[in-house]
């Protein structure tokens, strides 16, 4: 991941000298600076009034200059302020985290916050007016969601990248299958409610015919997204639970027992999209223009994903 440069001073202080006064001279004045000079009355006024209209024209000239170019300025500051609010399924967090540091280089006059969450979270969030520029969604289900709300900026609409679905278990002797897992005792799976991977596993277990014996048994674990059930299994507290193939690579002791057939559930694939909010901001269609560059696609392979040519 790419660190910035802190930027920080190297070096000691020198010692303090103490500043000695010194007296100033005006030779304009003739005088020393702090002793009254013998001035005649009013000549002041005579020397303030006695101004050449070519000399008030120069200073108007110098106030208009001035005063366009602290408007300038504070054009600048309003770009240099535009913050983009970016909301990203749980399983792409390492993901963006990485493109945002990258992103942040290009132009660091872009201040973009992400709310990580799982799909359904954040299209219910969103819909209550949340504030967020750009969705990206682990499943097409949540964006059409959006869509058929109004909130999403039609064409802006396209998948940015694909994923596998896998079992994995931090024991090291497990060796089951989609067909054994009734031999377990606790399986974590994202609640298929709001979750996309816990939708994904749901599917492939009702396929394989596993799921309703499984659920009547209460075998199921049911996480708040897909980051939680890979923690779970991580730890040890569940015997095993369905992530994606790009979650399991980030466990620390979880290791993959199998990948599950990709016949068995849809395409797992991620739209992103900008809202009608920030269809409106140049800075958040900056950011989404940059997710389909060349860079952002390698970060993604980089990380496990399938990126969407």
């Amino acid at each position: 991941m790419i660190t910035r440069p802190l930027g920080l001073l190297s070096g000691k202080n020198s010692s303090f000298q103490p500043h000695t006064p010194k007296i100033l001279f005006f030779p304009s004045h003739g005088t020393l600076y702090g002793v009254p000079e013998k001035r005649d009355p009013g000549s002041g006024l005579k020397k303030t009034f006695g101004l050449k209209k070519e000399s008030q024209e120069n200073h108007l000239k110098i106030h208009i200059i001035l005063l366009f170019l602290l408007l300038q300025g504070f054009s600048a500051c309003s770009v240099q302020t535009e913050t983009v609010y970016v909301s990203v399924a749980a399983s792409m967090t390492d993901v963006f985290k990485e493109l945002l540091d990258r992103f942040a280089l290009l132009q660091p006059q872009v201040k973009i916050r992400p709310n990580f969450a799982s799909s359904g979270s954040l299209a219910k969030q969103i819909e209550q007016g949340a504030p967020a520029d750009i969705y990206i969604s682990a499943n097409p289900k949540w964006m059409r969601y959006l869509l058929e709300k109004d909130l999403i900026e039609p064409g802006s609409e396209h998948t940015f990248a694909y994923n596998n679905l896998v079992f994995i278990s931090s024991s090291t002797t497990l060796d089951v299958d989609l067909a054994r897992l009734n031999q377990l005792e606790r399986i974590a799976l994202g609640s298929p409610q709001s979750v996309p991977a816990g939708q994904y596993a749901r599917q492939a277990m009702t396929a394989a015919g596993v799921y309703a014996p499984l659920e009547q048994a209460r075998k199921l674990v049911m996480a708040k997204d897909v980051r939680q059930a890979l923690l779970y299994a991580d730890r040890g507290e569940v015997d095993g639970a369905f992530v994606y193939a790009t979650d399991a690579a980030l466990a620390k002791t979880a290791r993959i027992l199998f990948v599950v057939p990709e016949k068995l559930y849809d395409r797992i694939s991620y739209p992103l999209a900008l809202t009608r909010e920030g269809a409106d901001k140049n800075a958040a269609r900056s950011f989404y223009d940059y997710m389909s560059s060349p860079e952002a696609l390698e970060v993604l392979t980089y990380f496990g994903f399938k990126a969407a040519r």
